[in-house]
This record gives structure tokens, C-alpha cells and sequence, in this order.
């Protein structure tokens, strides 16, 4: 008789995440845990009291996924570009993901939205190079960029437009630009 296989904690974790990746949480069960791994449900509940255990570290992986698509441009000399895009390109690469945890109900304002994410003062500190705003303008002229970057991400992670990389590069430089000039005439004008 052949040797039986055993299954790692790390073994169940990465079936979950890439179920996940795929298809998305609503598909994670025990069940079809096993079905991928060839084994009974009972190394999952071996290695987790439950299923929200597994789905928590899931989740946490996923952020981390996200947080390193965030930090590839970060010391770029664009590295506010960068975030941005590195944003729309994670909601492209793994829209499951993106869904998952920027597509949900949470009640916050747009601004407690954005400053939740552990991202969101870097990216804020990152935008203020460009810029030359105080802390706090540059949090606010953030948020504006972020609802139009979200916005563009959406459109990406459900494939409602198709889009090059290079357009979205253009057009979120191009954008942020016009935004910036005009939040300048603005505050001149006052």
C-alpha cells in the first residue's frame, strides 16, 4: 500500500488561495478543499478549529499580495504614478482579490476608506513630492484621485472596459495632473 500524503496547514492554505484566486471566497468550503487536495475534510479541521480561521489567513495573504503590488513603485522618482497604477494593475492581475477587498459594504466614508488602508499614509506622503501640499490638502486632494483611480479599477477587475496598460498609464498622469493644476487655480483664486 502506497504511502499516504500528508497535508500541510501551508498545503490547505494555498488551495484556499488559489480558489480564491479563481473564483472567488463564496467558493471555499471544506469539501472542495479536499477534492483539490485528493483527501478527507479532517487535515483541515486538523489544522484549523474552522473554516473563518482558514479564511482569515486567506484574507491576510491576500492583503500582503496586494501591499507588495502597492511597493514595487514606491521609490520610483512617480512613485505617487506608480501606487496608482500598481492599484489598477492588482485589481487586473487578481480581480477576485481586488473584490474581495475593495469591492465590499463598509460603511466608511471615502476618506476613512482610504486612511484604513496601512497604504494609505504612504501613498498620501508619496502624492505631497508631487504636489508640494501640506499633510492634510494632500489628503483631501487624495481621496479625489483615489475615487478616480478606484473607479478606473473597477472597470478593470469586472472587465466592463478593456483597456492597455499603456492608456491607463497616460490617462492617470494625464488626470492627476489636470487635477492638480486645477485644485492650484482654485486655491488662488480664494
Amino acid at each position: 500500500m502506497p504511502p499516504v500524503r500528508k497535508i500541510s496547514k501551508q498545503d490547505i492554505i494555498d488551495c484556499a488561495y488559489e480558489i480564491v484566486k479563481a473564483e472567488g471566497f463564496a467558493h471555499v468550503n471544506s469539501r472542495r478543499i479536499a477534492k483539490e487536495l485528493n483527501c478527507s475534510i479532517q487535515p483541515i479541521f486538523h489544522n484549523f478549529q474552522s473554516m473563518e480561521e482558514l479564511n482569515k489567513i486567506v484574507h491576510q495573504k491576500i492583503y500582503e499580495e496586494y501591499q507588495e503590488y502597492m511597493m514595487k513603485g514606491k521609490d520610483l522618482e512617480k512613485s505617487y504614478k506608480q501606487m496608482g497604477l500598481g492599484y489598477i494593475k492588482f485589481a487586473k492581475d487578481y480581480p477576485e482579490f481586488f473584490k474581495i477587498l475593495f469591492m465590499q459594504k463598509t460603511n466608511l466614508d471615502a476618506e476613512c476608506f482610504v486612511m484604513n488602508d496601512v497604504m494609505g499614509d504612504d501613498i498620501i506622503k508619496a502624492g505631497q513630492k508631487l504636489t508640494h501640499f501640506s499633510y492634510q490638502e494632500q489628503k483631501k486632494f487624495h481621496v479625489k484621485v483615489w475615487i478616480f483611480t478606484h473607479g478606473l479599477a473597477c472597470l478593470v477587475a469586472t472587465k466592463t472596459i478593456k483597456i492597455k496598460d499603456e492608456e491607463l498609464d497616460l490617462l492617470l498622469e494625464n488626470t492627476v495632473r489636470e487635477m492638480v493644476t486645477g485644485y492650484k487655480i482654485k486655491e488662488e483664486i480664494q
